[in-house]
């Protein structure tokens, strides 16, 4: 399918190509979704983490690598962490911060601005992050995944940052965060009748427990 949608753009009749693809029905697949999924359960490598950053910490500046952090306390994807991470830092700048990050919640709302963070299967809700990390956010610079990523290949060095979010997961899991929220903070809503009308009345009480969560997460994965 890729090499036809090639011809089909050279030719000249990519949009005829993509109606007829609709009309037949035609969609793209990932080859053996269940046994790639155990495959990813089956391989991580958690506890190798906290070596590989200490390994590529000379690589980062500090805003790089207080952007890895902020990954790692989130389980947001790389893009969504980008995305989020230099957000705050231009809220702020504006003045207009409080429209994003909820502080008596202690709680970024990503649902707030859709077209950044609603896309389709992935999707990315809220995440609970302290004020002091909120802080540590505003008073950096500005990141962006291409400066990390030519880095990291001119000195051949493997790219493990999407790891950071299975990290985060399971960490949370171990630490008897019930799975319900953690399906929410990772951009799943469950269709059961308990998440849906009652997780968010101790949603406060959630944040609490995961805030201290997270600082033990952090002194697990970078103590450099």
């Amino acid at each position: 399918m890729k090499a036809m949608i090639c011809l089909s753009k050279y030719l000249g009749c990519y949009d005829v190509y993509k109606a007829k693809l609709k009309n037949y029905g035609i969609k793209w697949t990932t080859e053996d979704t269940a046994f790639n999924g155990f495959l990813a359960i089956f391989n991580h490598k958690h506890d190798t983490l906290p070596d590989y950053i200490k390994e590529i910490h000379p690589y980062l500046s500090v805003n790089e690598f207080l952007f890895l952090r902020f990954l790692a306390v989130t389980g947001l994807r790389k893009g969504e962490g980008i995305e989020s991470f230099n957000m705050i830092i231009n809220l702020n700048n504006s003045g207009k911060l409080g429209e994003y990050y909820n502080e008596d919640m202690h709680v970024l709302e990503h649902f707030r601005y859709g077209k950044v963070f609603l896309r389709n299967t992935k999707n990315a809700y809220i995440s609970f992050v302290s004020q002091h990390f909120i802080n540590e956010i505003c008073n950096s610079q500005p990141v962006t995944y291409n400066a990390i990523h030519c880095r990291f290949i001119r000195h051949k060095i493997k790219i493990r940052l999407k790891e950071l979010r299975s990290y985060n997961n399971t960490y949370l899991r171990k630490h008897n965060i019930i799975s319900e929220l953690i399906d929410v903070l990772s951009g799943r809503v469950p269709k059961s009748v308990f998440c849906r009308h009652y997780l968010a009345e101790d949603m406060k009480s959630f944040s609490s427990q995961v805030l201290s969560i997270q600082e033990n997460l952090e002194k697990t994965l970078f103590s450099v």
